[in-house]
């Protein structure tokens, strides 16, 4: 009447996936064969775990128990197998981190690249998406975040440091000439991004003691900055972007920097963690390794 581990996650798979064919999904199986084990798993304890009918499962009281104690058991399962580990000094379990698409894919992926050849036994999940997914925040030991925060119960990083700027193509520029204050920005076509749910098209400018601020009506939006940054590039409009998303832009020519005297709200990049003691030792040597690739000097 033994029950091991691997009974409880497979008993979890059911009740996370809510079906028997998400399970198998899920397990990677046929859903016979978790038909099968299941039936097996009831016979060996003599018990009746789920009531299964053609719509939906119905765990009984004592599936109920052992899911919910299986969750703990499972989890100081994996908590000693760590500790144990990491005094041979070998980091071990699952890193899972969420950063914006575009960062991401520049910048985050070589450092994930990095950490898996350094700690092999450690997995790593990275999920690219367009917000930072904090209602989900339990689900992801880093959230890596451009710009500030509000709201949120997160403890945040300080990662690198992150400027935005006003940029344009050459043959905007040409165009309509070169402005020489954040009120001439709105004789120009604009662009914005559509992210994070910031108010995106309300720019605020600083120069020593002075502030302005305008609102722009873009005659283009996406939710992209790739897309954006091409429009820009084609010079369609002008736009307000991070430094690390325009540098290379900037470096070769295709868009060109306007009121550089005038400041612009910082972005800075930032990981965020649910807690500021107690991290995992796998999370902060992925920190430590970002740190490394973006302080003192942003590779942007």
């Amino acid at each position: 009447m033994m029950i091991d581990t691997l009974d409880l996650q497979f008993l979890l798979a059911i009740k996370t996936q809510g079906s028997l064919v998400g399970a198998a999904r899920f397990l990677n199986v046929t859903p016979s064969a978790v038909t099968q084990r299941l039936q097996q798993l009831e016979a060996r304890l003599n018990i009746h775990l789920i009531d299964r009918t053609a719509r939906r499962l119905h765990f009984t009281d004592e599936g109920e128990l052992l899911c919910r104690k299986g969750v703990v058991l499972l989890e100081q399962h994996k908590a000693l197998f760590e500790e144990i580990m990491q005094q041979h000094g070998k980091l071990v379990g699952t890193l899972k981190i969420n950063a914006p698409f575009g960062f991401g894919r520049k910048y985050i992926t070589p450092v994930v690249a990095q950490f898996y050849r350094q700690y092999p036994q450690v997995e790593v999940i990275l999920k690219l998406s367009e917000q930072p997914l904090l209602e989900e925040q339990d689900r992801f030991d880093l959230v890596l975040h451009i710009g500030e925060l509000d709201n949120s119960n997160l403890i945040a990083h300080t990662i690198a440091p992150n400027h935005r700027f006003i940029c344009a193509a050459p043959a905007l520029i040409e165009r309509c000439g070169m402005p020489s204050s954040p009120q001439d920005l709105l004789k120009y076509p604009s662009i914005a991004l559509l992210e994070n749910n910031e108010d995106t098209t309300l720019w605020s400018f600083e120069q020593k003691n002075k502030k302005q601020t305008i609102r722009i009506s873009p005659v283009l939006s996406s939710n992209d900055g790739d897309v954006v940054c091409s429009w820009a590039k084609s010079g369609l409009g002008i736009i307000m972007r991070s430094q690390w998303d325009v540098a290379e832009a900037l470096s070769q020519g295709q868009l060109t920097r306007l009121l550089p005297q005038w400041s612009l709200p910082d972005a800075p990049v930032v990981a965020l963690t649910h807690r500021r003691k107690g991290i995992p030792e796998r999370v902060h040597a992925f920190m430590s390794l970002l740190k490394k690739h973006f302080t003192p000097n942003p590779p942007w």
